[in-house]
């Protein structure tokens, strides 16, 4: 959003034979400026932070009409747009463009100009704007296919062994473990779920993840239950696995638990592999060797998970996107993830949200009963203060927190804070918990964000109010690219 003196100072520009331009460079930096053919290239112009986006800068400048060619300096480094038209001229050098057309004067109320090609400047606009960045572009069937061909023949040609890193540790858990310890044993090693050994069987069995945690914790809370915390430090895996199975034998419509184990062998292709964690909604599928026929002496190789796969994928088409033409377009034109429903649309599926002050039994309530492996922070107009995932709850364990601590009186906000996430709220620190994207962003570029180490999901926001619009998850991406 941008204030009406903003908009007066631009239209006076144009009365007077000039343009008013908003540049805008979108990657982050400590100090960007901007330096063009407008500028006879001796002007540094200072670009500025976008109030309640700090990697996003701008910068107004009034324009004659023609052609213009510019750049940025990024923290005393050269940097172009990649996204932004270009011209590649002498000694390698690479500019921008920018053409000044009548056109081109800025409508008052948008104060911005709306861009033919949704690129990740339209992010500065109201929702006014976007209406019109999703009416030009169009998912076509055909455009999908062939997409969905080229990924589907590399997945099918590469095997699950090229996950395999040359040096690594797998960590594995005996099912005669006290769940106490188990539990203490993930988060000391800062992973979420790992693979059950039963060494009767000598055989991997199963998994054991942070939903384990979060069932423990709500059963802990009810009062009808037997399991005391101090009954955790005898309490094995293997009788807390046999419990449940019990439990949903008896409740017909109890989710089935546990699972049965997913795995997969080291030639196995990555698309089976995919569609395993898909089809099975796990995390993770164990790669594991087996040196006999019979399944004896399995040896775990590796934890495969979709962020190394879809790493893989968008390492492979780096630069060759243009034989994926659906990675082309927009999110916000295309059906990948989940969104909030508007006006006059029908009801598509509700994204768990919750309030800052709401209590962590009422978030393991929500985790548990909408199946989903986060939920959205936010204040009283849906604006994104942070996230609460099922790896937040791992966090419970340390100091015994869990026992210590009535979950109906401890609020979210007092979880989030005890775990020393300084990004909440939102924004006040690095950001690095909330990762966030906007409808006009193309798809490949949500791809590589995904692929960044702890990045599983991507909050699809409004600049500037950073009001929720959707979630992509990994998953998302894969259920559209493969199913």
């Amino acid at each position: 959003m941008f204030g009406r003196g903003h908009v007066n100072g631009e239209v006076a520009a144009a009365a007077s034979g000039l343009i008013p331009h908003r540049f805008f460079w979108c990657y982050g930096g400590t100090r960007v400026f901007l330096s063009g053919s407008f500028t006879r290239w001796s002007t540094f112009i200072p670009m500025s932070p976008v109030e309640g986006w700090p990697t996003i800068f701008h910068v107004i400048v009034n324009l004659t009409w023609g052609y213009h060619q510019y750049k940025f300096n990024v923290d005393g480094e050269w940097r172009h747009d990649e996204h932004q038209p270009f011209v590649r001229a002498d000694y390698g050098i690479v500019n921008n463009i920018y053409l000044v057309r009548e056109l081109d004067i800025l409508p008052p109320f948008f104060g911005l100009e709306t861009l033919d090609r949704p690129t990740r400047s339209d992010m500065e606009v109201d929702n006014n704007i976007f209406g019109h960045v999703e009416a030009n572009p169009r998912m076509s069937e055909s455009d999908l296919q062939v997409s969905q061909h080229h990924i589907s023949l590399f997945l099918s040609t590469d095997t699950a062994y090229e996950l395999v890193p040359e040096s690594g540790k797998v960590v594995a858990l005996d099912i005669t473990l006290p769940v106490k310890q188990a539990f203490h044993a993930l988060y000391q090693e800062g992973i979420s779920m790992a693979p059950l050994w039963d060494s009767s069987k000598c055989q991997f069995v199963g998994m054991l993840s942070e939903m384990d945690f979060i069932l423990i914790l709500k059963e802990m809370g009810n009062r009808r239950s037997k399991l005391a915390e101090e009954q955790l430090e005898t309490h094995t895996i293997a009788e807390w696995r046999e419990a449940k199975v019990k439990e949903c034998g008896t409740q017909s419509n109890a989710k089935k638990y546990p699972q049965h184990f997913v795995q997969a062998g080291p030639q196995d292709c990555l698309k089976d592999v995919a569609l395993k964690i898909l089809q099975n909604k796990v995390a993770t599928v164990p790669i594991i060797h087996s040196s006999s026929e019979d399944g004896y002496f399995p040896q775990l190789l590796h934890l495969a998970s979709l962020p190394e796969i879809l790493k893989r994928i968008c390492n492979n088409f780096k630069n060759s996107y243009d034989s994926l033409p659906i990675l082309q377009l927009p999110i916000g034109s295309i059906p990948v993830g989940t969104r909030v429903s508007k006006m006059g649309e029908s009801k598509t599926q509700s994204l768990a949200m919750l309030r800052p002050n709401a209590s962590v039994a009422d978030a393991l309530s929500l985790l548990i009963q909408a199946d989903v492996s986060s939920i959205l922070i936010v204040d009283d107009n849906d604006s994104l203060l942070d996230i609460f995932s099922r790896r937040d709850v791992i966090s419970l364990v340390k100091h015994n927190k869990y026992a210590r601590t009535s979950l109906d009186g401890f609020s979210i906000r007092q979880a989030l804070l005890s775990g020393r996430y300084a990004n909440f709220p939102y924004g006040s620190s690095n950001g690095q918990r909330c990762h966030v994207c906007i409808r006009s962003d193309p798809m490949h570029k949500v791809m590589e964000l995904l692929t960044n180490p702890g990045v599983e999901r991507l909050v699809v926001v409004e600049v500037g109010s950073r009001r929720v619009e959707g979630i992509i998850s990994i998953s998302d991406v894969f259920r559209f690219l493969l199913m």
